[in-house]
C-alpha cells in the first residue's frame, strides 16, 4: 500500500482502487501516443496511434462516468506497471537507429499496453458485477470491447508489413 493510499479491505476498496489505477494509465497513455504517432513511419501505424488517442480520450470520459456513478471522486493513484512500460518503451525506441525497426519496437509497446488494460478492465467489470454495479460494469464493458480491437489491429499491422520492414 502507498504512503497516501487508503487501505484495500472491500471488494469494493479493490474496485475503486483499480479504477484510480487504470485512470492513471489512460491519462499516461493520452500524454504518451501523440509522441508515437509522431515518430512512427509506417502510415497504417501512425494513423492507428492517432485513432487510439481519440479512443483513449473517451475511456478517460468513461472512467470519469463510472466514479461518479459509484459516488466517488475522480482521481489516479500512480500505476507502477504503466509507468514501467512505458519507461521501457521510451528507452527502447531511444535506441533504435532504423526507423523501421523503431516502428515494430513502439508496435510491440502498444500491445504490451493495450494487454495491461484489457486485464485491468477485465478484473473491473467482473468486481463491479459482484458488487451489483452492471451499469458500471457496462461502461467498463465498452471500452474493454474497444482496447481488444485495438490489439486485434496492431496484431494485423505487425502481421501485415511492420514485422517484415524490421528484418
Amino acid at each position: 500500500m502507498s504512503l497516501f493510499s487508503k487501505p484495500i479491505k472491500t471488494l469494493d476498496d479493490l474496485f475503486v482502487h483499480t479504477l484510480q489505477d487504470i485512470y492513471y494509465a489512460e491519462n499516461q497513455i493520452v500524454k504518451n501516443l501523440p509522441t508515437m504517432a509522431e515518430k512512427a513511419t509506417d502510415p497504417e501505424l501512425k494513423a492507428a496511434f492517432m485513432n487510439h488517442l481519440t479512443e483513449t480520450e473517451g475511456h478517460v470520459r468513461r472512467l470519469e462516468q463510472v466514479f461518479q456513478m459509484h459516488d466517488q471522486p475522480v482521481k489516479g493513484v500512480t500505476c507502477q506497471a504503466m509507468d514501467g512500460i512505458l519507461s521501457e518503451a521510451k528507452e527502447m525506441i531511444g535506441d533504435c537507429d532504423d526507423p523501421e525497426v523503431c516502428d515494430a519496437a513502439m508496435l510491440s509497446a502498444a500491445q504490451a499496453v493495450e494487454h495491461y488494460e484489457i486485464t485491468r478492465y477485465g478484473s473491473l467489470i467482473a468486481y463491479a458485477r459482484q458488487l451489483g454495479r452492471p451499469d458500471c460494469a457496462t461502461v467498463l464493458q465498452q471500452t474493454l470491447e474497444e482496447e481488444k480491437s485495438a490489439d486485434q489491429k496492431l496484431t494485423r499491422i505487425a502481421g501485415a508489413g511492420v514485422n517484415q520492414h524490421a528484418a
